[in-house]
């Protein structure tokens, strides 16, 4: 009798941890790479997705109203049309089979959850419902975090998806009859239209988490890249969410969502900082745990025990909170790739100020205390700043370069770029003097950097102007070719754009001129090179790196030219400036390729020092043939 009690409600257990093992590592990221990997991504990307969140919105409002009669019916359809749709990616998609695919995926998925959370008392057993909700939560994340599986290829990925959903429908054929609810499990009187917004301000901030960690190397290295981070993720999540059963029949439902956002709240300020992704690893999942306990309890077991009801409500909450509250998290993380301050700020007193207000009510007298004690401390500071005794001093001020290494440290710049000059190697004449070693270790954090995607930033205040600054971070291949670097246009919005600008203008050191200067002057192409230009196409490789600024359609000539210093020359027509009344021709060409490869220092003109003394030869050659000098 004991062996049967102790195993029962395990069909509900098997039901809960599929439908999120299905959600997480199927549709949330295995069809996602799927997609990826057949060059669906981007803005292609977003009317699948759409298709999706449409199919999930429908479904989630439709399954609720259904009669329960049909309930395991309905269940069973909904996990092979999960099933369906996990094999169905796993043939050739076009765009059109792909938006088909993300809609039945969204529509049996909504219609799994709502039909299962409505009528989960019929599998979850009565002698612990709660405990095994818990359970099949934290085994669903645990099993998403298992290594192998976190890692797998897409294809193998939609074959774990199918075999889930095939458990899902073993356990749903043993049903019994409906469990009595509990009357510890309480929502203690909260309206419902308040936890349906705390609920969509929970799976916002998590949506928008997760895509932002998932998007930047510098987190997801930190935070469940590798075995170890995998597993302890996976072990955070079963923990809490066993600690989340236990919270929610001691406090209620309101007092775990006000822990889970904590939680989450915190772990979004962190990720502000990559290096603080550590501590945030551990938040993240501890919050995300405790509202997934509470967003299948809630409705399963803490509502009403009318199943039209039950049903209506459960639909309302996967369909706003869950599709809709998804959807503006990822959307919002896509646009400004930061979880704004303000936000959890707003979130914090949408939970805050109804519990406060409970609570004063109950106890007014002490509220009112507290106000008065509030409002006489702001008097008093108010007094004291007009008199003069509070007084900001120069150190108390952040300097926009200071802001700026922030940024760069939040942007993660340091994965592709290093800030060290090699001594005694090609740096030295490419970038700029030996960097400081001594110097550099002081720094708090460090930029030494051990990847070059993109070229050293050491000495980038003296080799580029902050207009050129600029103009990269918000189009890159403005104005310089072929770069791979994303765009940071978003940043201008606000004042992070210009302080990033700062901190990177920043970036030079007193001998810089000097070492420009002597590298100029000892600098020559090499015989090998200017053979070599020969047999370059000269005026493709000025098109490419120079027409942008010294042709008169060039995209910055024609978007930044008010800005520049000195506008360009239209080498096509203007005189030559900046070389010195010679007629040797090879005296000539040898100062354009010096111009070329190391840019003009006081003005935006940048050097091209990554480019080959022979196509550096090339475009000097073809430049001096553009007219002749006047």
């Amino acid at each position: 009798m004991e062996r049967s009690r102790w195993f029962d409600g395990w069909q509900g257990v098997v039901l809960v941890a599929s439908t999120y093992i299905y959600f997480l590592i199927f549709a949330q990221f295995g069809f996602l790479m799927r997609l990826d990997a057949m060059g669906i991504s981007g803005d292609s990307l977003k009317p699948v997705m759409g298709a999706m969140a449409a199919g999930g919105i429908l479904a989630s409002l439709l399954a609720g109203r259904l009669s329960s009669a049909t309930a395991a019916g309905r269940l069973q359809l909904a996990l092979l049309g999960c099933a369906a749709a996990a094999g169905w990616t796993l043939l050739p998609l076009s765009m059109i089979g792909a938006s088909a695919v993300a809609f039945l995926i969204g529509v049996s998925l909504a219609a799994l959850t709502v039909t299962l959370v409505a009528n989960l008392p019929l599998w979850i057993g009565s002698s612990h419902p709660l405990l095994n909700v818990g359970l099949g939560t934290g085994l669903g994340y645990l099993v998403c975090n298992f290594p192998p599986l976190f890692t797998a290829s897409p294809r193998n990925i939609a074959l774990t998806a199918i075999g889930v959903c095939l458990c899902g429908l073993a356990a749903s054929l043993r049903r019994g009859e409906e469990t009595e609810r509990v009357a510890a499990f309480s929502a203690r009187g909260e309206p419902f239209v308040l936890i349906l917004f705390w609920f969509t301000a929970l799976v916002w901030l998590d949506s928008a988490a997760f895509f932002i960690i998932q998007n930047s190397p510098a987190l997801k290295s930190g935070t469940w890249e590798g075995a170890a981070h995998l597993w302890r993720t996976g072990v955070v999540h079963l923990v809490v969410a066993l600690f989340g059963v236990w919270l929610l029949a001691r406090r209620g439902a309101s007092s775990t969502l006000l822990l889970a956002f904590a939680c989450l709240a915190g772990a979004c300020l962190l990720l502000l900082d990559p290096w603080r992704a550590a501590p945030a690893s551990m938040l993240y999942p501890a919050g995300v745990s405790l509202y997934s306990v509470a967003l299948v309890a809630y409705p399963s077991l803490l509502m009403p025990s009318d199943i039209k009801e039950r049903s209506r409500r459960a639909g309302w909450i996967y369909a706003v909170a869950g599709w809709i509250g998804s959807a503006m998290g990822i959307g919002m993380a896509q646009h400004l790739h930061r979880i704004p301050v303000w936000f959890v700020a707003v979130a914090a007193a949408l939970f805050v100020l109804p519990l406060a207000w409970r609570y004063c009510r109950r106890y007014w007298r002490e509220a009112a205390s507290i106000g008065l004690v509030l409002a006489v401390a702001w008097g008093i500071n108010k007094v004291s700043a007009r008199h003069g005794t509070r007084s900001q001093t120069s150190a108390d001020r952040v300097s926009a370069a200071e802001r700026g290494r922030r940024v760069y440290l939040a942007e993660g710049c340091i994965n592709c770029h290093s800030q060290y000059v090699r001594p005694n190697s090609p740096d030295v004449a490419m970038w700029g003097p030996a960097g400081n070693l001594d110097a550099i270790r002081q720094e708090r954090p460090p930029l030494i950097g051990n990847r070059r995607q993109g070229p050293d930033l050491s000495e980038v205040g003296a080799r580029r102007s902050p207009l050129w600054l600029r103009i990269h971070l918000i189009d890159p291949r403005a104005v310089s070719y072929g770069s791979i670097m994303p765009s940071y246009a978003y940043m201008f919005r606000n004042q992070q754009g210009d302080d990033l600008v700062a901190y990177l203008a920043s970036l030079k050191s007193p001998e810089s001129s000097q070492h420009i200067q002597e590298a100029v002057a000892e600098w020559r192409p090499n015989p090998d090179a200017i053979a070599e230009a020969g047999q370059l196409n000269g005026a493709m490789l000025f098109h490419e790196y120079c027409a942008t600024c010294h042709d008169a359609d060039g995209s910055a000539r024609i978007g930044w030219g008010p800005d520049f210093k000195i506008l360009p020359s239209n080498l096509s027509t203007a005189p030559l400036r900046n070389v010195p009344e010679l007629t040797n021709q090879t005296e000539i060409r040898l100062r354009l390729a010096q111009v070329t490869k190391f840019g003009l220092p006081g003005t935006d003109m940048p050097g091209h020092e990554y480019l080959p003394d022979g196509q550096i030869e090339a475009i000097a050659q073809y430049v001096a043939t553009l007219r002749k000098r006047q």
